[in-house]
């Protein structure tokens, strides 16, 4: 038994703006609801944007790497990314280095990676997510999953899910010390219907803390990975599941 990955969640100021600006880019649709960008096909997730009123300070804890297939894909994708809104931005990145990087129009930090990158083959448009994060984390988050490791050394580990598609990846040491929530967490799903008391518990087990419900995250169980970064375990039935989703957006973005 293994949780799945329901959605990847912003937090956003304005949530249809984003959700505009994210699937004109990934070139996927929006939901009826405004603010979820939908997968195109397996094993694609849905990106889910909900509102907040909090300040963006510092870089995010997980940042989205996109791939190119050319210099002029790469110029292309860059182009299309300012058109909608987004900005470059100076993180300490040097000439040399091939990737670009950016900013969408709330200062999200992303990346274009020049094409030719061997790591990021085959993992489609959307190919990593990068997060900062321990090694602990990075096996918790394998096992949490069922995703094998496709990465692991110096402390840095990625994941997979088995159906291929976007990785998931820690980068080790140094982690920059956790002061307030993330503006991107993960919404999980139990992959039987039934046992999310029973999933709870492996979660549990596997090194993840409870954390203070919420009223806005009616029938979500808040958690913390083992390197405190929220997560939502949600309802059994899929119904439910995304009204608590909606609920999570109102307010103060909790998860």
């Amino acid at each position: 038994m293994t949780s799945q990955l329901h959605e990847l969640c912003f937090d956003a100021h304005d949530p249809p703006r984003l959700a505009r600006f994210w699937a004109h880019l990934l070139g996927r649709e929006t939901a009826a609801d405004g603010v979820t960008v939908l997968p195109r096909q397996e094993p694609e997730f849905p990106i889910r944007f909900l509102l907040t009123h909090e300040a963006k300070t510092g870089p995010n804890q997980i940042h989205l790497h996109l791939t190119s297939t050319s210099p002029e894909d790469q110029q292309a994708i860059v182009a299309r990314a300012l058109e909608l809104g987004g900005h470059h931005l100076d993180v300490g990145q040097t000439p040399e280095e091939g990737h670009i990087v950016l900013a969408d129009t709330e200062g999200n930090e992303l990346c274009v990676i020049e094409p030719g990158n061997s790591y990021l083959a085959g993992c489609g448009f959307l190919g990593e997510l990068a997060c900062d994060g321990t090694q602990e984390v990075g096996y918790f988050w394998s096992a949490a999953l069922g995703w094998p490791l496709v990465w692991d050394q110096e402390e840095e580990t990625a994941i997979q899910s088995p159906a291929g598609g976007t990785k998931i990846a820690w980068g080790g040491p140094p982690v920059r010390p956790k002061t307030r929530r993330n503006r991107m967490h993960f919404h999980l799903a139990p992959s039987v219907r039934g046992s999310r008391d029973a999933e709870l518990d492996r979660l549990l087990s596997l090194g993840a803390t409870r954390l203070p419900s919420s009223s806005d995250a009616p029938g979500g169980m808040l958690m913390a990975d083992p390197d405190g970064n929220e997560f939502c375990l949600l309802p059994d039935d899929a119904d439910d599941a995304d009204d608590a989703v909606e609920a999570g957006g109102a307010g103060d973005g909790s998860p």
